[in-house]
């Protein structure tokens, strides 16, 4: 769940509506400089379900005691988020394999930034096992693709590799956009001349937001997402969810511009 606080009071962005966000950036990415994915498909598919293991969750978030709110994607313990990320990539085995592939690569690269030395025993090691799984997962997912004619020439390590890079930039910018973040900056960002910086910064209304340099192949794109707002904080679980029951859908659109 993503929790973006404004003057109206709290917006709360379900990360599937969040990753609807990212795979409206994929559609729309390419132009010389940056270059189109590819397999498009497989790969805008990626985009747009990377957050496949928090959908169920999200349908009945857990109250975060501290806030009065539903706890968001950045708090939640590792023993309520490994098991969503666990089983994410199996569930769109059966869709794409190669999306499958960059979930599950995805979820590693978020889980190798965490500093195992800092974690309680048990989490260090179920964090070890979950890399573990993924590697095991991965390496058939390839030897798959490798071996399906239609596939074999996506699922070589560089542009495997380079995909998973394009998640990863997508998955921040649209971070980026729901929760306000600007002014911030993509790192590492493949183009056809080598990983560049991609900077955000506020446009001059409060629905813009600036791309430095520009991916995208339409001169400008609005992309939106979908979120419940609340107006209060709440003490207990059930008060949280009647609020829920009872909240307003919001639109939430932004523009973005060279």
């Amino acid at each position: 769940m993503l929790v973006r606080s404004d003057d109206r009071g709290t917006l709360l962005i379900g990360q599937p509506s969040h990753a609807w966000v990212s795979g409206q950036l994929a559609r729309a990415w390419g132009g010389q400089r940056f270059g189109p994915a590819q397999p498009r498909e497989e790969v805008c598919l990626a985009a747009e379900q990377h957050d496949i293991g928090m959908a169920q969750w999200d349908l009945a978030p857990m109250r975060n005691p501290q806030t009065g709110l539903p706890l968001s994607f950045t708090q939640m313990p590792i023993g309520l988020h490994l098991p969503l990320w666990d089983a994410a990539a199996e569930r769109l085995v059966r869709q794409s394999r190669y999306a499958a592939l960059l979930v599950s690569m995805h979820g590693m690269r978020l889980y190798q930034q965490r500093d195992l030395d800092r974690l309680e025993p048990n989490e260090a090691d179920a964090v070890r096992e979950f890399l573990q799984r993924q590697h095991r997962l991965q390496d058939q997912l390839l030897t798959s693709l490798r071996a399906d004619p239609a596939t074999a020439a996506s699922a070589h390590n560089e542009l495997v590799a380079r995909n998973s890079d394009l998640i990863w930039t997508w998955d921040f910018i649209s971070l980026a956009l729901c929760l306000g973040w600007a002014p911030c900056s993509a790192q590492a960002v493949p183009t056809n001349e080598g990983p560049v910086e991609l900077r955000l910064r506020p446009g001059p209304q409060r629905d813009k937001v600036v791309l430095d340099p520009w991916p995208l192949r339409p001169r400008r794109l609005r992309v939106r997402c979908e979120g419940q707002r609340l107006h209060s904080v709440y003490d207990s679980d059930d008060d949280l969810r009647r609020a829920l029951e009872a909240a307003s859908w919001e639109t939430l659109e932004i523009e973005l511009t060279p």
